[in-house]
Parts: C-alpha cells; sequence; structure tokens
C-alpha cells in the first residue's frame, strides 16, 4: 500500500495558529499581571435639569435643539403680568404698613407732649393748693377774731358776715385745686397708658413693614424667577417646550449639559481591586474614536457598591442568598491637556474600555 502523503500546508498554518495563540494568551497573563481592565464604562458629564421656580404660562422660548449656551442667557420666559401685579400689591401694602408706623409713631409724640403739659399743671396745681391752704388759714383766723369781736358786739354784723365769707371761699378755693389736680394725675395716668398702648402699637406697626418688605421682596424673587437663565456655559438637550405651554414649579422641561468637565465612571468587579489606587495612570478607548487612545487616572472610588445606589437594592437577610460578584463605581479623569479636540467631542454615555496600570 502507498503513504498517505503528509498535507505540508495544514500543519504548518496549525502550528502557526498555535504559536500565534501562545504568543496572544502570553502576553494577555503578563499583561494581566500588571492592569485591570474593564469594558463596563461610560462617559460622564454634569447633566443639569431646567426645572422653572414658578407657575406660569410659557412666553417665549430663546433656545433650539442641541445648542450652546453660555452662564446667564435666557433659555425661556414665563409670563409675568401676574407677578407684576403681585410686586405692584406688595409695593402698595409696604407703603400703607410704613404710614401706618408713622401714624403710631406721631400718637407716642402726643401722649409724651400731653403728660409733660398734664405734669405742669399737676405741679402748678400743688403750688396753687399751698398758696390757698395758706389764705384759708389766715381767712380761718380772722373769722375766729371777728367771731370774738361780734360776740362783745366790737364790729359790725356785716364785718363779720364778710369774714365768714372770706373764710368760707379760701375752703373752696383750696377744695376747687385740689380736684384740678386730681383731674390733672388723672389725665397724665391716661396719656401714659395711651403712650404705653401707641408703644405697642409701633412694634406691631414695625412687624407689620417687616413682614409686608418681606412679602415685596418675595413678590420681586418670583418676578425674577419668570427668567429662566442658564446657571453654567453648556450644550442643551432637545427643548420640550412650547410658548402657551403652561408649567409648574418643579417641573423638570429640559436638560443642561456642562462640557466644561468631562469624566469617566468604570464599574470595576470587587475582585480587580486589591492593587488599584487613586492616581494610577489608565489608558482610555473610547468606542466611537478608537484608533486614538486617551490618558486619565484615577480619580476617586465610590463608598458603595453600584447595587446599594439601586431603587431595590440586595437584601441577603430574606433567605434566597446567591453570592455575586459586585461592582464598584471608580472615578477616571482625563488629561486634559492631551487630546483636547477629542475630549469636546465626547459626549455623556458613550461606552469606553479602561485599562489600569496598577504597577
Amino acid at each position: 500500500m502507498e503513504k498517505k502523503k503528509t498535507n505540508t500546508k495544514f500543519i504548518i498554518i496549525f502550528a502557526t495558529l498555535i504559536i500565534l495563540g501562545g504568543v496572544y494568551g502570553g502576553y494577555k497573563y503578563f499583561h494581566s499581571l500588571a492592569h485591570e481592565t474593564t469594558d463596563d464604562a461610560q462617559i460622564e458629564k454634569k447633566i443639569n435639569p431646567i426645572i422653572s421656580r414658578v407657575a406660569g404660562y410659557v412666553s417665549d422660548v430663546y433656545v433650539v435643539d442641541n445648542q450652546n449656551v453660555k452662564k446667564g442667557d435666557t433659555l425661556f420666559k414665563i409670563d409675568s403680568r401676574d407677578y407684576d401685579i403681585k410686586v405692584q400689591e406688595a409695593e402698595a401694602n409696604v407703603a400703607a404698613a410704613e404710614a401706618n408706623l408713622e401714624v403710631s409713631k406721631a400718637d407716642i409724640g402726643t401722649s409724651t407732649a400731653t403728660i409733660g403739659a398734664n405734669s405742669a399743671s399737676v405741679q402748678s396745681a400743688s403750688g396753687n393748693i399751698e398758696s390757698a391752704k395758706i389764705r384759708l388759714d389766715r381767712a380761718s383766723k380772722d373769722f375766729v377774731r371777728y367771731t370774738n369781736l361780734y360776740k362783745n358786739k366790737s364790729i359790725t354784723k356785716q364785718q363779720f358776715e364778710q369774714a365768714e365769707a372770706a373764710k368760707l371761699e379760701a375752703e373752696n378755693q383750696v377744695q376747687i385745686l385740689k380736684d384740678q389736680q386730681r383731674a390733672a394725675s388723672f389725665q397724665k395716668s391716661a396719656a401714659s397708658s395711651r403712650k404705653s398702648v401707641s408703644t405697642k402699637q409701633v412694634d406691631v406697626a414695625e412687624a407689620r413693614v417687616k413682614q409686608a418688605q418681606a412679602m415685596l421682596n418675595s413678590a420681586k424673587v418670583n418676578l425674577n424667577y419668570t427668567y429662566v437663565l442658564a446657571t453654567n456655559d453648556g450644550q442643551v438637550s432637545k427643548i420640550n417646550l412650547q410658548p402657551g405651554q403652561f408649567v409648574q414649579p418643579g417641573q423638570s422641561l429640559f436638560y443642561l449639559i456642562n462640557n466644561s468637565e468631562t469624566w469617566v465612571i468604570a464599574n470595576f468587579k470587587e475582585t480587580q481591586l486589591n492593587k488599584m489606587q487613586v492616581g494610577q495612570e489608565v489608558e482610555i478607548h473610547v468606542d466611537a474614536f478608537p484608533d486614538t487612545p486617551l490618558k486619565g487616572k484615577i480619580a476617586s472610588f465610590s463608598p458603595a457598591t453600584g447595587s446599594k445606589f439601586s431603587i431595590l437594592p440586595p437584601d441577603n437577610a430574606t433567605g434566597n442568598f446567591v453570592k455575586t460578584i459586585q461592582r464598584l463605581p471608580v472615578k477616571i479623569t482625563f488629561d486634559s491637556e492631551k487630546n483636547r479636540e477629542k475630549l469636546n467631542k465626547l459626549r455623556a454615555g458613550m461606552n469606553v474600555d479602561v485599562d489600569v496600570n496598577i504597577k
């Protein structure tokens, strides 16, 4: 029998494949000793929701889909007519409260003047009473003397009656002055009470002025909120907003992406973290630009695994425990001095592969 001919080409191809496989396997093995890699990574940016702080109908929209804006640019405007009226009402309330305060202060001044006048009246009445008492004492002594003289027939009845009338007149004068003193004292006490009330009214009026001023400030702030401004430089998303649309406070309308800062969140397995540290260099391969690897560094590690931040985190105490390898988010920042043009083209959510040099 003839021997079968050996297929030389097959042997060469098979040997080449074995050699290439061995070389590739060896490269991967030695590479894994100094590197940790993952394809569970994405580009991240700050995405700020654009939210209205006041309710109202949209009157104007100043941006279009995907437009670049600067910090402070007006994105859209809410009809401000209702808020203008509220500011005017608040200003009127402030003016009324301030006028009421001035009236209360004027009442204090009037009460103070009345107290001073009544104090002077009391003092004057006291002096007049002392003078009247002196006159009464003299009239009383004259009456006693004239009584004795009348009994001895030394004076006429007319003289006696004049002395008696003088005594009675002096007594009445003392009583009148005492009544005037009591009236002045009562008026002084009443004026003091009115001043106390007026002082409290001033405190209340001042509080009302502050309250009215606070309402005015609030109305002005709400009026300013009818202009919705860009909080930073960036690019807006799709604008799902039309003039005439009614918006509610806290309603998320569209998004503003901040392009000034870009980073990567890579979700490494917990078994890969043993030798990873902050500051280690990272090579980043973006799927959109496969031929241009980017450079970066590990910036920080998440304080918890991704599953702990989920809406329904796993509860292993329920009895259905299956051990699974957890992944920890790792923040990686780009070297902004290199490939700046590529960084400007990166968009949030793009997939990337990362290779961390752990040596």
